[in-house]
């Protein structure tokens, strides 16, 4: 059906051009994304679009860009079939794997969980909506789902992935790589591939939270780290004690978690268990630090006057902790708004360079320490 054949009293391109005064094919053109249209015609159309109430016949204007004007925005998981679980942030994204003997249904759930992939969706909506785009959430937490994956983006069904990985060895940004896919990840792939990124400085956030723990005086400072098989997990413990190693302390103790609030208690009730008295700790994302905060309460530490705690993402969890947490900012909402523009430059140009974007961590300073 074309825009001529619609509804009496729906706005046609006729209706459009008449308003901007140009040709029918000129507004076509604009409506379609034609890129070689003078930017002062482009700006007299859209102006007439938004008079005239005129809503472009999507399936039509497919035909003419071979564009599906939509974005798959896909949370891929672990390189082997569904096993233990993580959670926030851990990847230099999100960090949460398989969802365990639950299957698909308990990765999911942990998805929508986790405070970390709502920033990222508002990110990429916010940033697609303006542009008449939208995304298509999808999940990739088995083999076959990523193959699924494959061939929805190969068939058109989709112009491109936005993809966060949340497991170190998940193979689907090579799988995209390899089909010549167009795509872009949130946080450095652990293995070399040819799609660009956008991630943040760990590494200098951590050091952040090192020089603040140190400014307040405190001495007996451990951490709870990420899972050190993933990139950000590992850059931020590194952060971490290279500046503790630079300001005297060449010895940090250390408890892995597993970036969720439940392995953050583990953890804390470890470290108090081998160090009771310590002073300070960076928990390397908020949800771990939450966990520590209710476990140092349990053992009638008061926050921050017996121990003082950093976390790190500046999430929803940081708000929700009492007292609120002193945090590294990871802005997770301007990261997946970037992301999605490369992936849109990526489309308007295929021949373009892979790149990447790497932003740099704030300290928010609340009650915590």
């Amino acid at each position: 059906m074309t825009d001529d054949q619609r509804s009496a009293g729906a706005p046609t391109l006729e209706d459009v051009a008449r308003a901007a005064g140009v040709s029918r094919a000129t507004v076509s053109r604009v409506v379609n994304g034609v890129r070689n249209v003078d930017p002062v015609i482009q700006e007299a159309v859209r102006q007439a679009v938004s008079v005239t109430g005129y809503t472009p016949n999507r399936a039509a204007r497919s035909l003419v860009t071979r564009r599906a004007d939509a974005i798959a925005l896909v949370v891929s998981g672990a390189g082997v079939e569904p096993e233990a679980a993580r959670g926030d942030s851990g990847t230099g994204a999100s960090g949460e794997e398989d969802g365990g003997s639950g299957g698909s249904g308990s990765f999911t759930a942990q998805v929508f969980a986790d405070p970390f992939f709502g920033r990222v969706v508002t990110g990429v909506v916010d940033y697609l909506r303006p542009r008449g785009m939208h995304p298509v959430l999808m999940f990739a937490e088995t083999s076959r789902a990523r193959e699924e994956v494959v061939a929805y983006l190969r068939q058109g069904s989709a112009d491109g992935a936005l993809v966060v990985s949340t497991h170190a060895e998940d193979p689907l940004p090579a799988l995209i790589a390899d089909a010549g896919l167009a795509a872009v990840l949130f946080a450095r792939p652990a293995r070399p591939v040819p799609v660009s990124y956008v991630d943040l400085a760990h590494q200098d956030g951590a050091r952040l939270a090192a020089d603040h723990l140190l400014g307040r005086g405190c001495r007996r400072i451990a951490t709870i780290s990420g899972p050190l098989d993933v990139p950000a997990g590992e850059a931020r413990l590194t952060g971490f004690r290279d500046t503790m190693a630079r300001h005297g302390h060449p010895y940090i103790p250390i408890a892995e978690g597993q970036f969720t609030q439940e392995s953050g208690e583990s953890a804390m009730e470890r470290l108090l268990a081998e160090h009771p008295d310590l002073d300070g700790v960076f928990a390397a994302n908020d949800l771990m630090a939450l966990g520590a905060c209710h476990v140092l309460r349990e053992h009638g530490r008061s926050i921050p006057g017996d121990v003082a705690v950093v976390g790190f993402d500046d999430s929803s969890a940081a708000l929700a902790c009492r007292p609120p947490l002193t945090t590294v900012r990871q802005p997770v909402e301007g990261m997946a708004a970037e992301m999605t523009r490369l992936l849109l430059d990526r489309l308007a140009r295929p021949d373009g360079p892979v790149t990447s974007v790497i932003f740099e961590p704030e300290l928010v300073v609340r009650g915590s320490a």
